[in-house]
């Protein structure tokens, strides 16, 4: 019976080591290349590096908003980086908003790997850094892409924010995973869960989610049951037509803008006598 126990001990002990190696390929695709702004043919946007605590350098871009304007912490999706998001970047800034936008570890021109461990402090950080250069947190909107979105999440349950905006958020990697692929086993060992459905109970802050209906990537039904958890305020936006990436072709940059404006007008009026 010992020799038994310790068999399946140690076969449950590989399984959650391949399960781990097997996670990282699956989940991150990241574009290594390393450009700067100026390569990337945008202006007007500072290289910021981020020194953590264990030593990972991680860079970010940074735009400042026009006078009276708010600063979006953008958090990206699972694959390319700041470079592949240029022209995101220049819509905003087109708009009068500011951009703080964090890459991962191991992301275009970041050291280290990616984990959410990882990508959650270094996010915490990069709120820290964006308050430290002026920035204050009721001008602060958190956005999280796809993959981003669990980050942006525990950013606002953790931080002070002026608003919240999920694109294409899931419910959580694990169920994204048996969705995906349900002939792996062992999904119950991966380290990196991305729990959206526990972390947004912490937010407090106003919400939108943006979700194409015709996404196959992450089903437009996660986002509903996400922003069916979160606290009120809360707005949803679905596309009929749109998939996982593609959503602004049908109307999200207008559905984003019109949001933040409603923000300000009602952070205005609050201020009145």
């Amino acid at each position: 019976m010992l020799k038994l126990l310790v068999g399946v001990a140690v076969a449950m002990g590989l399984l959650a080591l391949a399960v781990n190696a097997l996670q990282k390929r699956l989940m991150y695709f990241p574009d290594t290349t390393h450009f700067t702004p100026e390569q990337a043919g945008i202006s007007g946007v500072t290289e910021r590096v981020i020194e953590t605590a264990d030593g990972a350098r991680v860079l970010a871009w940074q735009a400042p908003a026009a006078p009276g304007q708010p600063t979006i912490l953008y958090f990206h999706g699972n694959a390319g980086s700041l470079e592949t998001r240029v022209e995101r970047i220049r819509k905003y800034m087109a708009r009068g908003l500011g951009v703080f936008m964090m890459t991962y570890r191991g992301f275009g021109g970041s050291t280290g790997s990616p984990s959410e461990a990882a990508n959650v402090a270094d996010a915490k950080q990069a709120y820290d850094v964006l308050v430290a250069s002026g920035v204050p947190a009721e001008d602060i909107i958190v956005y999280g892409e796809s993959l981003g979105s669990s980050v942006a999440v525990q950013v606002a349950a953790a931080r002070s924010v002026a608003g919240l905006v999920l694109d294409a958020p899931y419910t959580s990697m694990v169920d994204l995973a048996a969705l995906h692929y349900p002939h792996i086993p062992g999904r119950w060992f991966m380290t990196d869960r991305y729990e959206t459905r526990r972390h947004i109970a912490g937010v407090t802050a106003p919400l939108l989610i943006l979700h194409g209906e015709n996404d196959g990537i992450v089903p437009v039904a996660m986002g509903r049951e996400v922003f069916a958890l979160a606290h009120a305020p809360k707005v949803l936006k679905t596309f009929p037509g749109a998939g996982h990436d593609n959503h602004y072709k049908y109307g999200s940059y207008e559905a984003l803008y019109a949001w933040i404006a409603q923000l300000r007008a009602e952070k205005l009026t609050a201020k009145e006598p």
